[in-house]
């Protein structure tokens, strides 16, 4: 498979989700990099902007085995990874495999569920494995969770740690949809289910070879010093109380790469970089005082970022 191959396959992904998700085409095509990526989402909105709908249209076109978690106050962390129980038939422990034993994760609602509960993600979303028991079981392949929880609504949540969201890949909003958009949507709704419209696309292995592909994107050596410059400014700007860390540093570089390789270019430039710099900076960063009430603070710091640090303006063809 080849650079071309992966766009192609991502523009018919990108098209028959948009089936059902009615113009969000730059979110759905970077929800795509995400899991291209080999990371996870945060989706952050009210209700009913089509989060759950998102993910089922990716399971479906992906022909994968997909797992819903709604997440409340009561969840234990041991239906989410699993338990060992005694089988009175056969006089021994058996292991039965939680729900995040699926390709695709929705975590509905995180925020809903104890810190404890919240913690059974930490390990299966980094490692791709669960330990119960001190036993480790591998979780499969393609993972990829995508989270979500209500900004205005506070009352009864547990915040996510920063731990937590540093391993979110992305954090991003689909929003309200247009007044034509939402005219479409329902018509769509009002006719019939649009989600029984969702073609399989790609089987795991296509998606396997779409990551190796999507690996392979080179990254120039100043467009890496320019990433790694970013992530120093932000460790040291005075509004900013706790910066970038290695993983979120990695997760802009491989954002940038799957970007890239969904839109048919083998090599990245800072133009990408720019561009999905918030993305993958805002929800990792912790702001001092006062800003951390403001939801425009981070945004408004990365773009003072980007404006601080010079940006390579050599033409950057791959090697």
């Amino acid at each position: 498979m080849d650079i071309m191959q992966v766009k192609q396959n991502s523009d018919k992904i990108v098209a028959n989700v948009e089936k059902v998700i009615f113009g969000k085409t730059d979110e759905v095509r970077l929800v795509l990099a995400a899991m291209l990526a080999g990371g996870h989402v945060l989706l952050e909105d009210v209700p009913g902007t089509g989060k759950t709908v998102l993910a089922k249209s990716l399971a479906r076109t992906f022909s994968c085995e997909f797992s819903r978690v709604q997440f409340t106050p009561d969840l234990l962390p041991s239906e989410l990874t699993g338990i060992n129980f005694y089988n009175m038939k056969d006089g021994e422990f058996v292991f039965r495999k939680g729900s995040l034993f699926a390709n695709i994760i929705l975590a509905d609602e995180i925020n809903r569920a104890t810190p404890r509960t919240q913690s059974g993600l930490l390990e299966s979303m980094e490692e791709r494995q669960i330990t119960v028991d001190g036993k480790t079981y591998p979780l499969p392949t393609p993972y990829f969770v995508i989270g979500t929880q209500n900004p205005i609504e506070t009352q009864g949540t547990f915040p996510l740690p920063e731990a937590q969201l540093d391993r979110f890949l992305i954090q991003l909003n689909l929003g309200y949809p247009h007044m034509e958009e939402s005219i479409d949507i329902l018509q769509k709704h009002i006719t019939g289910e649009p989600l029984s419209t969702i073609d399989t696309i790609c089987d795991m292995d296509t998606l396997k070879l779409m990551q190796t592909v999507v690996s392979n994107v080179y990254i120039h050596t100043d467009v890496n010093r320019y990433i790694v410059e970013l992530v120093e400014k932000t460790r040291n700007h005075e509004g900013v109380l706790l910066g970038i860390s290695t993983r979120g540093m990695l997760a802009l570089a491989r954002l940038a790469q799957a970007y890239c390789a969904i839109n048919g270019q083998d090599f990245v430039t800072p133009k990408e970089v720019k561009h999905l710099l918030p993305y993958a900076f805002a929800h990792r960063m912790v702001l001092k005082g006062g800003l951390r009430n403001r939801p425009d603070a981070a945004k408004a710091i990365l773009d003072d970022i980007i404006e601080d640090v010079v940006t390579p303006v050599e033409e950057w063809k791959k090697r």
